[in-house]
């Protein structure tokens, strides 16, 4: 009776349509690929892990840069050749931005836009090649809820697009324009990871800090934030935020709060007046600084981690060294820094005095070689501390440890059981390993 049922069961797995998810990008692409993974499992498809087994390989593209692209078209080609009679899905920024231009490709079999990602089961059941909307039609987030998600700490997305226009970027063109999903909505899923064994949440979406502003009662991200603080969930961690959307009362707030993660990632893209006048950036240095002693006059060891962009057209060698210096100056914890990536269709593309790719990597390991020196100087700032920690559920690769994120943002590694593994435990920070940000740790008993 057992064989027999179990080859029932094989029989069946084996008819059902089968796919591969492979996502790039930001958080906000992570968590929608796991509700497309949802949409497909629930309607009756079957998630696998190798490709040379899916009937479907799904790619949710990421398009920020050329690299990027780059990327989608690698891994897509890589996959057609790998299993010749696979079917192709291309969804996410690329597809949204590209549309028809891709299914030009022979490698390439279906284009579902950002919109349409929530319905991506009917689309392929369908066979309709092309699903690409106009983004900028959307005024209402698409909300829908997740029930589990591999990571362990969970991902709530609060709001999709955004309303800025910086002259190097697509993404209001891929994404549309700001739309905030509810409280109510919000709260609920919270509830669900919650009761489901998550202890923290981290918010994320494509422009955050714009949350609330296209409500008719216009609210902001701290209304929100006193509603999450009201939730059984244990710690919430911001995602990427526009310095002029963290002011003197929200930072108040989050410092009084026994829940935020003291984790900032700030947007900065350049320290220097012109630069970011030539971004279309609405803030200066001296706006840049006064926030950065704000945070750190109101958190202890707070992680402060930042985005510049190296070699924007014009910037000369004079404005580089503004941002050289004053990042120097700046009492931030890492950058993340990368080179500027044309893109057709934006002002900066047209922008007279582009510079040279050699130039660019230039200024990146300049920058990075600040970065690395920050970044070690707070680790030893955090030795001989007590921290929070979530243990991960993946050991770390290099020394089978296991890995835990403290509320600072702090890869801490532990000696310890699986039994750990999804747990909040108080580590004792002891050593550096590496200047990646990783730190050796003991559990406090």
């Amino acid at each position: 009776m057992f064989a027999y049922s179990a080859n029932i069961f094989f029989v069946y797995n084996y008819l059902m349509k089968r796919f591969f998810i492979k996502t790039l990008g930001c958080k906000t692409n992570q968590i929608e690929s796991a509700l497309i993974a949802q949409k497909l499992t629930n309607n009756g498809f079957a998630e696998v892990n190798n490709v040379s087994e899916a009937d479907y390989y799904i790619l949710n593209s990421c398009s920020v840069t050329q690299l990027a692209d780059n990327k989608n078209i690698s891994f897509l080609k890589k996959a057609k050749k790998e299993n010749p009679k696979i079917k192709t899905v291309i969804t996410g920024c690329m597809a949204q931005l590209e549309k028809e231009n891709l299914l030009k490709n022979d490698f390439i079999n279906y284009v579902i836009g950002n919109y349409e990602k929530n319905d991506i089961a009917e689309i392929l059941n369908s066979e309709i090649k092309l699903s690409v909307s106009d983004i900028f039609s959307r005024d209402l987030f698409r909300y829908e809820k997740i029930i589990k998600t591999n990571r362990t700490r969970a991902q709530v997305k609060i709001q999709d697009g955004c309303n800025n226009r910086c002259s190097y970027c697509t993404i209001p063109y891929a994404r549309g324009k700001n739309r905030s999903n509810s409280i109510e909505n919000i709260i609920e899923q919270i509830n669900i990871f919650s009761a489901n064994g998550y202890y923290e949440a981290v918010l994320t979406g494509i422009h955050i800090g714009q949350w609330g502003n296209d409500f008719p009662e216009k609210k902001t991200l701290q209304t929100l934030l006193e509603a999450i603080e009201k939730t059984p969930i244990k710690r919430y961690r911001l995602g990427s935020l526009n310095p002029i959307e963290l002011n003197e009362k929200l930072i108040d707030f989050l410092s009084n709060s026994e829940k935020f993660c003291p984790h900032f990632h700030l947007s900065l893209q350049s320290v220097c007046n012109k630069t970011l006048e030539n971004m279309n950036r609405k803030y200066t240095e001296n706006q840049i600084f006064e926030l950065v002693d704000m945070i750190n006059k109101k958190f202890n060891n707070a992680f402060i981690g930042s985005d510049i962009i190296s070699g924007f057209p014009d910037e000369t060698e004079e404005d580089f060294e503004i941002t050289l210096n004053n990042l120097n100056r700046l009492e931030i914890t890492r950058i993340h820094v990368f080179p500027y990536s044309r893109r057709k269709g934006t002002p900066a593309d047209i922008m007279p005095n582009q510079i040279s790719e050699n130039e660019k990597k230039r200024r990146v390991n300049l920058i990075q070689k600040i970065s690395d020196r920050k970044l070690e100087t707070f680790l030893k700032n955090n030795i001989n501390t007590q921290n929070e920690a979530i243990i991960e559920r993946i050991r770390d690769k290099k020394t089978n440890l296991l890995k835990g994120i403290t509320k600072n943002y702090i890869n801490v590694l532990i000696n310890g059981n699986d039994n750990l593994k999804d747990t909040i435990q108080k580590v004792q920070l002891k050593e550096i390993i590496n200047t990646q940000g990783k730190i050796l740790g003991e559990i406090v008993t």
